[in-house]
């Protein structure tokens, strides 16, 4: 009689347990299937940040294109972009020497093919046996590296040798030679010294 209750007994337990289990595992499946159903929050922080890096992008005959070093650079994976802390861009180029730009920040988009550079912007192209010293100050310019083309909405000055130009809203494409400024515009042409 002991035996049948004894049994009767475990198999309660087995059954309950066996229950219990079922249950705990559809709790966990449904869970699991309200999370994969509800919206994945946007990440708004980075994933990652390096310090003190260089960037070496080539062009497809394998050349470089430019290089970009900075103290400090963050990728944000929401759009895939890189917030770049005090950058330094070198811009090489075909017959004509590299050309040096230095901002506070810059953001770098769309595969590496925008930088964004703002607060205080300086390019300088040392002179070369062809061209004169160039340089050029802004607030805010937009580099499209693969274009070989530079531009701004804001104020800029550009001084060549020691002449001096100055408007708003810069568009200077160094591939096909065209340049222009759309407002404002002021100049001093002075003669370039020749020096034997």
């Amino acid at each position: 009689m002991r035996v049948g209750i004894t049994v009767r007994v475990i198999v309660l337990i087995l059954i309950s347990a066996a229950l219990a289990l079922g249950s705990l595992w559809l709790v966990e499946v449904m869970q699991r299937q309200t999370e994969n159903s509800l919206p994945q929050p946007v990440r708004t922080d980075p994933d990652f940040y390096v310090e003190k890096f260089n960037f070496v992008r080539m062009s497809k005959t394998g050349e470089a294109r430019y290089n970009l070093t900075g103290s400090e650079m963050k990728h944000y994976p929401a759009d895939d972009s890189y917030l770049v802390a005090n950058p330094v861009m070198h811009s090489y180029g075909k017959n004509r020497p590299p050309m040096v730009t230095r901002s506070l920040r810059a953001v770098v988009q769309n595969d590496n093919s925008e930088v964004h550079m703002y607060d205080d912007v300086h390019i300088d192209r040392p002179a070369s046996a062809t061209s004169q010293r160039f340089q050029l100050k802004t607030t805010y310019l937009l580099l499209l590296p693969d274009e070989d083309v530079m531009k701004t909405p804001k104020f800029v000055e550009l001084q060549q040798g020691a002449s001096v130009l100055t408007g708003t809203g810069m568009y200077a494409n160094n591939a096909t030679g065209e340049f222009k400024l759309d407002g404002d515009v002021k100049g001093q042409y002075r003669t370039p010294t020749v020096t034997n």
